[in-house]
């Protein structure tokens, strides 16, 4: 029999779960498109960019696929023909489709704002993760003293993360350097009148009140004008800073715009009942313009859905219907503490950062068998530095990160 070929894009949470949801099945051969050998747990970024385990947050692709029998090809994705049903990549490679998936997430967005994407750091990416780290170090070793001021520019999830443990973790290896009695400040920036604006309004004002016992200075109604390699412009008044950490902004992937696709208002791709987007081609994850999407469970319950319905088309059942599936939303915010909701549950401190573990291997457990799914759970703890200062100093130790 004839295999159903279906072409997956994207090597994101909901590009990989597509990919083992079918791989395996002997009805399909699966392709996957991705532009890295590595998976990226966005959740734990903020983590790895703070003294984590890098192997926590980047997981080679061959952990998840070896032996499932698909395809990986590590190349972009340039253009779709839709007629000759081809998709091709940077290097000119052809990949046909019955059917095809796209998942290729968002980019960063500066909004052309001056001198930002020249003057700002970055923790989207295991490069930036590695240049904002070795700032970090370069900075406290260079001058003996930390930054005037560390800001942190977006009032979401991945904003707050990271400004929440930025303290704990400056100290840290302001320690391990040597530097002692120096004051750590760090702020966070929001354009919105307050933080979390996605989220319910109560939360915002926990978060918040965290934030400030931490010693973070949180700024809402903030808009950001400018940068320079000293200073982040804010609402018309300079802040002196060499280290500027930019979350706030996203937009959708540019091959959706280049490849004549149907674009929302919002930016995103519109999608009919059954997330397609044209007739057997699907969009999910970050790129679908469905309810929550920009979450990584949105992510992998699109795929699952999708993947179920293939397998309808390949039996000749009808296609069922897209069900919204509201995500947990669990934040940490600096150690052994988070705010955790969903619907109109709320929790806040120990229970919230319980959650978050668990969630965490919830997350791995989608993609992995539990054995191997607790092992790469067990990556988030401990530590693992790049500055030889810091390694020697921590040689052998493998205590949990109190930050």
């Amino acid at each position: 029999m004839k295999k159903h070929r279906v072409v997956i894009v994207g090597g994101g949470f909901g590009g990989v779960k597509a990919a083992l949801e079918l791989a395996g099945d002997d009805r399909f051969s699966v392709t996957l498109i991705t532009t890295s050998p590595d998976f990226t747990y966005y959740p734990s970024l903020y983590h790895t960019a703070l003294g984590g385990r890098r192997a926590g947050s980047i997981i080679p692709l061959s952990d998840f696929f070896e032996g499932k029998g698909l395809t990986v090809i590590v190349d972009p994705a340039e253009t779709v023909d839709r007629k000759a049903k081809t998709i091709t990549t940077k290097s000119g490679e052809k990949a046909p489709y019955d059917s095809a998936i796209f998942a290729l997430g968002v980019i960063t967005n500066y909004f052309g704002i001056p001198g930002l994407e020249e003057f700002s750091f970055g923790i989207k990416s295991d490069k930036e993760i590695k240049e904002f780290k070795k700032h970090l170090h370069t900075q406290l070793i260079n001058e003996m003293k930390p930054d005037l001021n560390y800001v942190v520019v977006g009032g979401g999830p991945t904003g707050i993360e990271l400004a929440g443990a930025l303290p704990g973790y400056l100290k840290h290896i302001m320690k391990l350097h040597g530097i002692r009695g120096r004051a750590v400040h760090v702020d966070l920036v929001e354009a919105n009148p307050r933080l979390l604006p996605r989220l319910p309004r109560d939360a915002g004002r926990v978060i918040k009140r965290r934030l400030r016992h931490l010693g973070v200075k949180v700024y809402t109604n903030a808009r950001v004008e400018g940068a320079s390699a000293d200073a982040l412009t804010v609402s018309g008044k300079p802040i002196q800073s060499h280290t500027v950490i930019w979350t706030a902004g996203v937009t959708n992937h540019p091959f959706f715009t280049a490849n004549g696709f149907t674009i929302a208002k919002n930016g995103k791709v519109a999608v009919d009942i059954y997330q397609r987007t044209e007739p057997d081609m699907y969009v999910i994850g970050d790129n679908a313009n469905t309810p929550y999407s920009g979450m990584a469970q949105t992510a992998v319950e699109d795929a699952k859905q999708v993947a179920a319905n293939l397998r309808r088309v390949v039996t000749g059942r009808p296609l069922k219907e897209y069900k919204v599936h509201e995500p947990w939303s669990v934040i940490p915010v600096g150690h052994r503490w988070a705010a955790a909701m969903r619907g109109g549950f709320r929790t806040y401190g120990l229970l919230g950062a319980f959650l978050r573990r668990a969630s965490d291997f919830v997350a791995f457990h989608d993609y992995q068998p539990f054995i191997e799914a607790g092992h790469q759970w067990a990556q988030q703890f401990g530590q693992e530095e790049s500055c030889d200062h810091c390694r020697r100093q921590f040689a052998g130790d493998e205590l949990k990160t109190p930050w």
